[in-house]
């Protein structure tokens, strides 16, 4: 329900950005952006990348609650990107960061935050598919799209 709520909410505010309107959120009025096509996401400054930046289709995931990728959001303040300081900033991998004397949580790491997030999500929804499938006889294309879960379909080669 809380899902659809926010789905609703987002819509509206879409919509009334689209139109060049603000929002009245509380007792003052705020401006939200809501970018709408393809986010590039790529590396950190800084770190040299090793694979092609992944074209991220933010559109397309507008069924879910913001929250539930930008999971710092607190609904009145700004969104910030995973790699903001203090969430997922943190450019050494785990193991990198322990021969070099840090410690550091894995989901400090910038692509820890990406892939499991991504990945965990893409393959949540196809074995939810298999099941529909299998149990109600449901057609591939009656089932939700599932999004990528290899690297070359995020990372493809330039």
């Amino acid at each position: 329900m809380l899902n659809r709520r926010m789905g609703f909410v987002m819509l509206i505010v879409i919509a009334a950005t689209g139109f060049g309107l603000n929002i009245a959120i509380g007792s003052e009025a705020e401006e939200m952006t809501v970018p709408l096509g393809e986010i590039i996401i790529g590396p950190p400054e800084g770190v040299e990348p090793k694979r092609s930046p992944v074209s991220f289709p933010h559109g397309v995931h507008f069924d879910y609650a913001c929250n539930q990728c930008h999971h710092m959001w607190e609904y009145d303040t700004e969104v910030q990107s995973c790699s903001t300081e203090g969430c997922h900033d943190a450019i050494l991998s785990p193991i990198k960061a322990a021969a070099e004397g840090e410690e550091i949580e894995a989901y400090q790491y910038y692509k820890t935050a990406y892939h499991i997030m991504c990945i965990s999500c893409h393959k949540e929804i196809k074995a939810n598919n298999a099941e529909l499938e299998r149990t109600l006889g449901k057609l591939p294309d009656q089932l939700p799209a599932t999004g990528p879960t290899g690297c070359i379909e995020c990372h493809p080669k330039e």
